[in-house]
């Protein structure tokens, strides 16, 4: 779990990164920087979703005492 956990931060930070790219470059004339964004939500949205999943089920622990 923790490894796929990092693969999704790396994956978001990628996507950040390549948008920045794609500001700088089209100077925001293109459609790009906003489908890298997009992605990076929805990268978000799925590592979120996989966390919350993760506790359901037991993969992550809750509490610890």
């Amino acid at each position: 779990m923790r490894i796929i956990v990092i693969l999704f931060i790396i994956l978001i930070l990628a996507s950040l990164g390549s948008a920045l790219f794609f500001l700088i470059k089209d100077h925001g004339q293109s459609k790009r920087t906003a489908r890298a964004l997009a992605l990076r939500v929805g990268l978000s949205l799925s590592l979120f979703l996989l966390l919350m999943a993760g506790y359901y089920f037991g993969l992550i622990p809750g509490k610890i005492s």
